[in-house]
Formats: structure tokens, sequence, C-alpha cells
């Protein structure tokens, strides 16, 4: 009896912490110019925390691998920042970018989304944002 009283108490604990905000974007039909420039990826990551805020925490990595598979081939990066973490992969043979934006502190996921697309030049976004908990 008593370990059931303690997960209760957990869970309703938990349902009441955020513990942050990701945004996850299915960018479609990108420039490939810039989704296979290791340089213009460091800018987006470089603008993008800027716009929102966010402090960079060491180096961004931007290794280009994949090469067993044609869908998989291509740059992906890794940001982290202060607060939690950038991530990407870049599909250059389907044209298709992957990007989510985690972070405990506060930002703008719309904001986030709409520099994303512009800056990737997609031409369809699947966005999805969660709140975690």
């Amino acid at each position: 009896m008593r370990e059931l009283v303690k997960e209760q108490i957990v869970e309703t604990t938990a349902e009441k912490v955020s513990f942050g905000v990701e945004t996850i974007l299915d960018l479609y039909d990108c420039n490939l110019q810039v989704m296979r420039s290791e340089a213009k990826l460091r800018e987006y990551v470089d603008k993008l925390c800027k716009l929102l805020n966010m402090e960079k925490y060491g180096e961004c990595l931007t290794p280009y691998f994949g090469l067993n598979n044609e869908h998989t081939a291509g740059y992906s990066l890794l940001q982290f920042i202060e607060t939690s973490s950038i991530t990407g992969h870049f599909s250059e043979n389907t044209g298709t970018s992957y990007i989510n934006i985690f972070s405990c502190g506060a930002y703008d996921p719309e904001k986030a989304a709409e520099f994303t697309r512009k800056f990737f030049g997609a031409k369809k976004v699947i966005k999805r944002i969660i709140e975690r908990r």
C-alpha cells in the first residue's frame, strides 16, 4: 500500500514539472547549397542561438557521414547549449532536413520554426512542439 501511494505522489509531481520544450522540425525541399555547406550549418546554429538567447556550450559538431545509404548521406550537427541541445540531420539525396531544438530554458518555438524554415528555404515543414515532463 505504501508503494502505491509513493508512485501516485511521484506521478502527480512529475505532471506539474516541466523540464523544457522540444521543437521537432521536418523540412522538405530545402536549399541544397545550404544543406551541403558546413559553414552555413554553423551559421544557422550561431544565428538561431542569438535569436533565441541560447548560450552555446562548446563547438558545434558537424560530421559528414551516412555514406552507406543514399538517403542518409550528409551532414549532421550537434550544438550543446547551456540548457540542452540543438541537433540536425541533413539528407542531401532527398533535400530534407530534420532539426530538434530542446531547451530547459524558455524560448519561442514558433520563432525558432519560422527562422529555420527561412534559413533552409524549405517549401514544406512538419512541426511538432512537445513539452517535456
